[in-house]
C-alpha cells in the first residue's frame, strides 16, 4: 500500500522538493522565533500584572489572558488576516501569523509563569522581607529567578508546540512548509509523499526537542530535590 502512494516518485524528485521545504522551514522557524521573543516577555509582564494591586490593572490582564487562551490559534490567525482589514487594518500574512501566535503565546505563557512565581516557597518571600527588599527586588532577585527556573519546562514544552502550531500559517497562505507541500502535490499530485516529508521533518525537529524539555524537567527535579 505504502510503496504504491510512493509510485512514480524518484530520488531526483524528492532532491529537488528539498530546497522548497527547506525554504518554507525558514519561515516556520523565523514565525517561531518572533513569537517567542516577543510572546514570553509579554507573558512574564502578564503574569506579573495579573496579580496586580490595581483592580483594573488585574482585570485587564485577565481579560487579555483569558480571550488568547480560550480562542483557538487557527481562529486568531484568520481573524488577524481577514478580519482586521475590515477594521481598515491590513496586514501581511506573515505579520498576521506573528501577531496571532503572538497573542496565543503570551496567554498561555503567562499562565505557566504564574504558576512557578506561586510555586516559590513562601519561606524565600518571608526572606526577601527580613532583608528589607522593596517588592521590585523581591521579585528581580528572589522570586523571578526561582519562579522561571521552576517554569523553564513547561516554557520549553510550549515553545515545540508554537513551532508546530506556525502549520497553521498554511490557512492564510503564508509560504511555510506545509503551503510548499501543497504547492509540490499540486503540481506533481504527489500529496502523500510531500506530507510524509513536511511530517518527517516536524517529527525530526519536535521528537528531540521533547526528549530535550524531559532531560531538562529531570534535572530540574533532582535541583529541586536537593
Amino acid at each position: 500500500m505504502i510503496s504504491q502512494l510512493w509510485a512514480g516518485v524518484t530520488w531526483e524528485d524528492v532532491y529537488s522538493w528539498l530546497f522548497p521545504l527547506r525554504d518554507g522551514l525558514r519561515i516556520n522557524v523565523t514565525v517561531t522565533l518572533i513569537t517567542l521573543l516577543l510572546g514570553l516577555p509579554l507573558g512574564l509582564l502578564l503574569a506579573i500584572t495579573v496579580q496586580s494591586k490595581s483592580r483594573l490593572i488585574t482585570w485587564a490582564s485577565l481579560i487579555f489572558v483569558e480571550i488568547g487562551r480560550g480562542t483557538p490559534a487557527l481562529v486568531l490567525i484568520q481573524f488577524m488576516y481577514f478580519g482586521l482589514p475590515q477594521t481598515g487594518l491590513t496586514l501581511s500574512s506573515f505579520t498576521a501569523a506573528c501577531l496571532a501566535l503572538v497573542v496565543s503565546t503570551a496567554a498561555y505563557t503567562s499562565e505557566i509563569i504564574r504558576a512557578g512565581l506561586q510555586a516559590v516557597p513562601g519561606g524565600q518571600h518571608e526572606a526577601a522581607q527580613a532583608l528589607n527588599f522593596s517588592t521590585i527586588d523581591e521579585l528581580r532577585f528572589v522570586i523571578l529567578p526561582q519562579g522561571l527556573r521552576i517554569a523553564l519546562p513547561a516554557l520549553l514544552g510550549f515553545a515545540i508546540l508554537v513551532f508546530q502550531s506556525t502549520s497553521l500559517c498554511f490557512s492564510i497562505a503564508l509560504p511555510e512548509i506545509l503551503s510548499r507541500a501543497n504547492e509540490i502535490g499540486s503540481m506533481t499530485f504527489h500529496y502523500f509523499p510531500a506530507y510524509s516529508l513536511v511530517g518527517a521533518v516536524f517529527a525530526a525537529i519536535c521528537i528531540p526537542g521533547s526528549i530535550f524539555v524531559g532531560w531538562i524537567e529531570h534535572r530540574a527535579g533532582h535541583g529541586t530535590q536537593r
